[in-house]
């Protein structure tokens, strides 16, 4: 922008464009790229979560801020809440009664929701593969969620990709 315009650019900014082409993984898009390693995440809302829990379902190389993070699952929570609430009304509330919409629901969220979890396990610099240590009863999920309340880890990890909006 700076160059088009006729204005040189200071030499962080092209020191910092260099670094951008320069890093870049062979695997990943353009549109994959929006934002740069070395940029603090943005202040993410619950729509802006919800619209990039959905448009990154299958994301598994970037990161989620926490505010994204526990903004889906708050989402999540109050569609399955919805969802079991209308299978009792239309299906009848007794227990065992199908719950077709329930499960719907749950198939609609799993690859959002895991996906999320990744990324998040992703901004405090840990591999995606430690939510397998969610299978472990309770020690398990005690780790997983003192993880996903960690701060994000500033500057250039493993996983450099932030998803837009």
């Amino acid at each position: 922008l700076l160059v088009n315009e006729g204005v040189d650019a200071p030499l962080e900014v092209i020191g910092c464009l260099r670094s951008l082409t320069h890093n870049r993984r062979p695997h990943m898009s353009m549109e994959e790229i929006e934002i740069s390693e070395y940029s603090e995440p943005q202040k993410t809302g619950y729509i802006d979560a919800i619209k990039k829990g959905f448009k990154g379902y299958v994301v598994w190389n970037a990161r989620s801020t926490r505010a994204e993070y526990w903004w889906w699952t708050l989402f999540a929570i109050i569609v399955a809440i919805v969802a079991s609430i209308l299978d009792s009304i239309i299906f009848g509330g007794n227990f065992g009664s199908p719950a077709p919409i329930s499960w719907i629901t749950t198939l609609a969220l799993f690859l959002p929701g895991l996906s999320v979890w990744i990324r998040r396990l992703h901004d405090t610099d840990r591999s995606g593969w430690w939510v397998w240590l969610g299978l472990i009863p309770i020690v398990g999920i005690i780790v997983l969620l003192i993880f996903t309340l960690l701060p994000s880890k500033m500057g250039p990890t493993r996983w450099n990709n932030r998803i837009q909006a």
